[in-house]
């Protein structure tokens, strides 16, 4: 987006937990021009008047005149109604993951971006993480990706279960790595605490012949978000927690044919690990926590809203997910407790 392009009219509607991250960056942006923000509760709506200086609003309904652009940070179940309102009303839109509830309402609101060529990005925020998008750019070419994503109990997103909770960001992140369609899903989860699934587990495998297993959970004593990748020529893991990455590649000229293992005498190597990992192979360290991965989110979505391009998530992305997402459960549901 031009630097000297005039700055996107945008509301935020939703100012909860994540709603208001939104609205403190987008406040800070000289790209945005933050003109409102909604609540149903006063209490929220009462902190961002004093906190962003803009004007507050119950029904989202009353900002649909005032805005070019809108985050909708409600609660998923409440997705389709409120983004779907925006973008009949020729507003473009930015929803919080996953998309929608199900399926079908997330069709529902591609055809209606389409239908009016809006921009229709998804909070799949993960894809921004900067360790991530190195790896993305490497071009490996993953044959297997291991993930697991566990957490406590937040109370926050009970209006579904984990897969669509927590799995979701990585199913977003391995449909974009492997960019293969599904062949088969087998999964195994379900409730512990809560009316839906707290725990599930799942083996994806794709067309292409790579394979995804993935384990989520919300009712975990510690927080664990880590994510591995296997391909022919490397191995790459992250550690969203811990704000590290990891990539470990053949190094040139490597091959293990002429490679005269009998010669080699371990106990004769003063440090094997250098002997291995900087003779043969190569090692990158990445840090996860460079840069603020919402901030480019926005950044990414209002240079879509300026220059009219396909959104870095696009609707069509977030609905894959959440495809995957139902064939998950589906699964879920043919293996009851």
């Amino acid at each position: 987006m031009p630097n000297d392009a005039p700055a996107v009219r945008i509301g935020v509607v939703g100012v909860g937990h994540l709603g208001r991250h939104h609205a403190r960056l987008l406040g800070q942006n000289s790209r945005a021009d933050l003109v409102g923000v909604v609540d149903t509760s006063e209490k929220a709506r009462q902190a961002a008047a004093a906190d962003y200086g803009v004007a507050t609003f119950a029904d989202y309904r009353e900002l649909a005149d005032r805005v070019e652009a809108v985050c909708v940070a409600v609660p998923t179940s409440a997705h389709r109604e409120v983004a779907g309102f925006f973008l009949e009303r020729g507003v473009d839109v930015l929803v919080e993951k996953p998309i929608t509830a199900d399926l079908a309402e997330g069709r529902e609101l591609v055809a209606l971006a389409e239908a009016g060529e809006r921009i229709l990005q998804v909070g799949h925020v993960e894809r921004f993480n900067s360790a991530l998008r190195a790896i993305a750019s490497l071009n490996i070419e993953p044959r297997y990706i291991e993930a697991h994503r566990l957490g406590a109990l937040t109370f926050r997103s009970m209006d579904v279960g984990v897969v669509l909770d927590l799995m979701i960001h990585d199913l977003d992140i391995v449909l974009a790595l492997v960019g293969s369609p599904v062949r088969s899903v087998e999964a195994f989860g379900g409730a512990l605490f809560t009316p839906a699934e707290d725990m599930a587990s799942a083996i994806v495998k794709f067309e292409n012949g790579a394979v995804a297993q993935l384990t989520a959970s919300r009712v975990a004593l510690k927080p664990i978000r880590r994510m591995r990748m296997f391909s022919k020529s490397a191995y790459a893991s992250l550690d969203f927690t811990e704000a590290r990455g990891t990539v470990i590649r053949k190094g040139e000229g490597w091959d293990f044919q002429k490679l005269d293992v009998e010669s080699i005498d371990p106990g004769k190597i003063d440090d094997l690990w250098k002997f291995v990992f900087e003779g043969l192979l190569s090692v990158e360290h990445y840090k996860l926590d460079e840069g603020n991965p919402l901030a480019d989110q926005l950044d990414a979505f209002l240079a879509s809203v300026r220059d009219r391009s396909r959104p870095a998530v696009s609707g069509e992305d977030g609905v894959a997910a959440v495809e995957l997402a139902e064939r998950i459960l589906q699964s879920i549901g043919e293996h009851p407790w």
